[in-house]
């Protein structure tokens, strides 16, 4: 198993603290959901945590929170002993960032069995007398804890664990819905906008169309001078063959003269 130890989040009812721990703690740590969780890898060395978040305060903090704790070895079952329980809590408003246990199995090679009646020895202060409904309370007790409920203190705290994590992951959703919406009505806006401006882009198109029919209005209307140009300058060219003859004769006669006054 590899010893490498890496920086982790580890999950607790009140917050979470960043810590550096080996892939046993892990592997502790994993309830089977995607996060760590503090409660089953027990008390972490100080020097270990880096940082830890306090939902009271809904704040950072870099440095260790408090740590208060004891060690009570007492036996909770047959074979399983209490060896310490303790909590990690807020430097500034003393809310509980997360709880834990440990256990230890004096016989290894054995399993738990039923859990420790709770007797008079285990209160600092004697019992009261007890009346018939007291003795079957009393009777009632002892039977819950013959089941094995005492050993279930451990899961408890487990299950608030887990409990916080759904309350984190619904939480999460709840950011990435609205997160979703306001990206949603900030693409129907680019949308509205993207409408308006190919609307000015068609107007001016068709405005770009109606000025190209213009010119070639006007142009049509300036070509129909130049087919008038052109028949003047050919009624001016037949002018200018007439005026050639005419000339022509004018000198045939002026020589017929001539030649008629040089007979006489």
């Amino acid at each position: 198993m590899s010893t490498e130890s890496q920086l982790k989040k580890l999950r607790g009812s009140g917050g979470y603290i960043m810590a550096t721990i080996t892939e046993e703690q892990q592997q502790k740590g994993n309830l089977g959901a995607m996060d760590l969780f503090l409660a089953p890898i027990g008390r972490i060395d100080s020097s270990k945590i880096s940082e830890y978040y306090c939902n009271s305060c809904k704040k950072d903090y870099d440095v260790t929170p408090q740590l208060k704790y004891e060690t009570p070895n007492e036996e909770v079952a047959e074979n399983l002993i209490l060896v310490e329980k303790g909590k990690y809590l807020c430097n500034v408003c003393s809310s509980t960032i997360a709880e834990y246990r440990e256990f230890r199995k004096p016989d290894q090679t054995n399993e738990v069995g039923k859990a420790v009646p709770i007797t008079e020895e285990r209160f600092t202060k004697p019992p009261p007398v007890q009346t018939q409904t007291q003795q079957k309370s009393s009777s009632d007790v002892s039977l819950t804890s013959e089941i094995g409920i005492s050993v279930l203190m451990d899961k408890r705290v487990k299950l608030d664990e887990a409990i916080d994590y759904v309350g984190l992951m619904i939480k999460n959703l709840k950011d990435k819905r609205t997160r979703l919406e306001k990206d949603i009505e900030q693409e129907s806006v680019d949308i509205k906008n993207l409408k308006e401006k190919l609307m000015k882009v068609s107007e001016y198109i068709d405005e770009e169309n109606q000025g190209i029919q213009n010119l070639t209005m006007k142009r049509s209307a300036v070509e129909e001078p130049d087919e008038v140009g052109n028949f003047i300058n050919k009624l001016r060219s037949m002018l200018s063959g007439i005026d050639i003859i005419t000339d022509d004769d004018g000198s045939k006669i002026k020589f017929f003269k001539k030649s008629r006054l040089k007979q006489d």
